[in-house]
């Protein structure tokens, strides 16, 4: 997710439905999924093909799989059953009993009490809700009623063990939170509770704000003062706005609340401090830290909350793509940073005790905001050097989008040489500074765009293809006058000195242009063979370092394709020459690997050749200029593809050589004849 990153994708067959969420096996890093409510799939992540990965049918329907870190996967049936997953694969057609008649789960939960899992569930029959809490390792279940509410019903549940008690919260039609405490028996042997125990709910939250009523649909725990809620704000004579919620139960206040006009599916999902939840057509993350509740905390009067840009709660800024403002928070609150999808990636949550005469980060950048370039400069330096260990990606971050900032409200100023060295020298990533890129696109600073793509890990592909486009649009004369890194590429690319073309590369495998007849039955005007001849390197030096760290970067086919589909006709024919040059240079290697300081491998070039196909052929097929090469490239791979297919021929009788060599070596000279049948 922090990096947009598609890592696998795999699909049942059609006509099969996916039936409840897949759930990963933390013991044994394996993915659990359930077709058809009675297939059971499980996989790992190099598993390519979903229809191979093992298969077990069912017995009886599954309602839903949870996955605990320490207790291995739970399977809960539509009959109120439950199994472990390894008890499970044991027997997969073994009879599942029916715990609940005519009832129709509502909710479950798993969690772990010391060593043994517990898993809570609700089921709803005739408008009476009822709890389950079962202990599957000690065969343990107990059946409680839920008392009825007038008027009221149960929209959503959630649950949390604190202390042998299990705590159940309650999202009910009239907007308010009720609390049911479930002691957690101590089962030593295998029961089953015989009488039902009604439980009695006391109320925790009611959702009314100043004469407008919260209607919510998601509901989670944080912590023991603070919970969650994800609805919409309905005020008389207004329209209802969906927007996330945080409430401090022991205070019953609101905490804070945020805005989401572009709509909610109406599910908040919570994992490792995060939520997750979709905003239109985004999954947007926001991190949160919980730190110990207090009234000052929960009113808003905490001392460091005089910060302009930053509420002493939650900084919400990036959510809605603003200028960042970045701030180390005190640990007296709940401290909760939300974070867009573009600069999530790698940022670290940092929340540090901030020194009474120690002005924050985010109040120091603030400070300099109108500050001359010389104490801008120095500030930052300085401030890099100060950082403590923990903080210093962060920190380096807001260095970098400080003076993006500036570069972006200033445009005479753009310090070339200081971004550089950050660059450089530090370990950055795109989402830690999201805004150089677009800034030295607009700069047109070529080197440094050229560090980024060589250590970036995480650049988007929008990013990449514009980097892509401005290279391949640049000037060859202009390019000579800037200085970029040469190392990926002068020792392979022929350069022209005095009009005489210097070649340095020595065929060792017998390619050259001429390597098939089939490469030369198209007779080909000398003016155009001159431009077309393989041989010669289509673009400058400068510019095919430059295209070497495109093609370096990290891409998804998915998100960089759409992209490439844009690419002028004439940028692409260029950029498909390139990547034929590199791929000749290669074959000519033995080992396809090409000189110099990470030049591209054979892999990538392929891999980009394959993609810059994908996206222009229909163009390239209907433009003359583009003939010639795609004829050439076909005689090229076809020749290679007859020359391995003769290879493969005799593989064998090489094997044989090679055992001979092994059996008899001479140390003297010898002239020996073989002959190869």
């Amino acid at each position: 997710i922090s990096d947009q990153k598609p890592l696998g994708c795999w699909s049942v067959k059609h006509g099969q439905i996916l039936t409840c969420p897949v759930v990963c096996n933390f013991e044994t890093h394996e993915y659990i999924a359930v077709h058809d409510n009675k297939v059971l799939r499980i996989w790992k992540n190099e598993d390519i093909n979903l229809d191979k990965a093992f298969k077990a049918t069912l017995s009886a329907d599954v309602y839903r799989i949870h996955s605990l870190p320490h207790g291995g996967p739970l399977v809960l049936f539509r009959g109120g059953g439950v199994r472990t997953l390894d008890v499970l694969l044991e027997a997969p057609q073994q009879e599942i009993e029916n715990v609940i008649s005519a009832e129709v789960i509502r909710w479950s939960g798993a969690f772990m009490e010391g060593q043994q899992p517990v898993l809570i569930f609700t089921t709803e029959k005739d408008g009476d809700f009822f709890v389950y809490v079962q202990k599957p390792k000690l065969r343990s279940l107990h059946k409680y009623k839920l008392e009825q509410q007038e008027s009221a019903k149960p929209l959503c549940f959630t649950a949390h063990i604190t202390n042998q008690t299990v705590i159940l919260l309650c999202l009910y039609s009239n907007h308010s939170v009720y609390q049911v405490l479930i002691p957690l028996p101590q089962d030593t042997e295998e029961e089953e509770e015989e009488e039902e125990e009604i439980l009695s709910k006391s109320l925790l939250l009611n959702f009314s704000v100043s004469g407008a009523v919260l209607k919510g649909t998601s509901l989670i725990v944080l912590d023991k003062d603070h919970v969650a809620v994800l609805g919409s704000l309905a005020a008389p004579g207004k329209k209802p706005r969906e927007c996330l919620t945080i409430w401090n139960t022991k205070f019953q206040t609101l905490q804070t609340s945020k805005e989401l006009p572009l709509g909610t599916s109406g599910q908040l999902w919570c994992y490792e401090e995060k939520f997750f939840l979709i905003h239109g057509k985004v999954l947007t993350v926001i991190m949160y830290k919980c730190e110990t509740s207090s009234l000052a905390a929960a009113v808003g009067k905490l001392k460091d909350s005089q910060t302009p840009d930053v509420s002493s709660f939650v900084n919400w800024n990036t959510l809605e793509d603003e200028e960042l403002v970045v701030s180390f928070q005190s640990q007296e609150s709940v401290a909760l940073k939300a974070e867009s999808r573009m600069n999530l990636r790698s940022r670290r949550s940092t929340v540090a005790e901030e020194q009474p005469e120690t002005l924050s980060v985010g109040q120091l950048l603030l400070n300099l905001k109108d500050a001359s370039t010389y104490v801008l400069e120095t500030e930052l330096r300085q401030l890099m050097a100060k950082a403590p260990t923990p903080d210093l990606q962060a920190t380096i971050g807001c260095v970098v989008t400080a003076l993006t900032d500036r570069c972006k409200r200033n445009p005479k100023y753009y310090p070339q040489n200081f971004l550089q060295e950050i660059v450089e020298t530090r370990d950055l990533s795109y989402s830690l500074c999201p805004d150089l890129m677009a800034v030295a696109l607009e700069k047109k600073d070529m080197h440094l765009l050229q560090m980024c793509l060589e250590r970036f890990p995480d650049i988007p592909e929008e990013i990449t293809y514009a980097c892509l486009k401005a290279f391949l649009s640049m000037n060859e004369d202009h390019l000579q006058s800037i200085d970029v890194n040469l190392d990926s590429a002068i020792c392979y690319v022929d350069v022209e000195f005095n009009n005489k073309e210097v070649k340095t590369e020595i065929l060792e495998n017998g390619f050259s242009a001429e390597m098939d007849q089939d490469m030369c039955d198209t007779k080909i005007p000398k003016e155009s063979q001159s431009s077309s001849d393989c041989e010669s390197c289509p673009v400058g030096l400068q510019k095919a370092a430059l295209l070497n760290a495109v093609l370096h970067s990290a891409y998804t086919e998915t998100f960089l394709l759409p992209h490439l589909k844009n690419l002028p006709p004439g940028q692409a024919i260029l950029f498909l020459r390139y990547l034929y040059y590199l791929y000749v240079k290669c074959s000519e290697k033995v080992n396809t690997t090409l000189p110099g300081v990470r030049p591209p491998t054979i892999n990538q070039i392929m891999d980009w050749m394959c993609l810059l196909l994908d996206a222009q052929f229909t163009v390239m097929v209907m433009l003359p200029e583009a003939k010639e090469l795609l004829s050439n490239l076909h005689k090229f791979v076809r020749a290679q593809v007859r020359f391995y297919s003769e290879l493969n021929k005799i593989e064998g009788s090489l094997r044989e050589l090679q055992r001979l060599k092994h059996l008899r070596e001479s140390h003297t000279y010898s002239i020996e004849v073989l002959e190869i049948i």
